[in-house]
C-alpha cells in the first residue's frame, strides 16, 4: 500500500484525492447566493434541483447549499420556447447574479449568470 501511494503522490494525485476524501467525510457542502436582475423568469437548477418559482421571478434571491458539487444549469434566452442551456460550478461563498449579457448584440433576450462582489 505504501508502495502505491508513493508512486501516487510523485504523480501529485495524492493531495488531491485526501482533499476530496477530506471534504466528503467531514459531510462537505458549498453556499452560494443566486439574484436574478432580469425582467425574465430564469429557471434553473442546482445539482438537478430545480428552483422554486418565487426564486425565478424578476427580483427573486435564493441561498443555496449544496452537497453534490454545486452546478448550476439555465436557459440563456429569455424567450418562451427558445432553450440554450449553460451549466456553471459555481464556488463556495459565491453570490452570482442572472443579468443581461451585453456580449451579444442585437439579442436584447440573452442572459447570462455573473459572479458579483469579490
Amino acid at each position: 500500500m505504501s508502495n502505491n501511494q508513493d508512486i501516487l503522490q510523485g504523480f501529485g494525485l495524492v493531495e488531491e484525492l485526501d482533499e476530496q476524501a477530506g471534504e466528503t467525510i467531514t459531510g462537505g457542502y458549498e453556499v452560494f447566493t443566486v439574484t436574478n436582475t432580469t425582467k425574465y423568469n430564469v429557471s434553473y437548477s442546482v445539482d438537478g434541483t430545480k428552483t422554486k418559482p418565487q426564486f425565478a421571478k424578476p427580483g427573486g434571491s435564493a441561498v443555496w447549499t449544496a452537497y453534490s458539487g454545486g452546478i448550476i444549469k439555465f436557459d440563456t434566452d429569455g424567450r418562451a420556447g427558445y432553450v440554450q442551456d449553460k451549466s456553471y460550478n459555481l464556488a463556495n461563498g459565491g453570490k452570482y447574479e442572472f443579468q443581461y449579457n451585453n456580449n451579444t448584440p442585437g439579442n436584447p433576450y440573452d442572459i447570462d449568470l455573473y459572479k458579483v462582489g469579490g
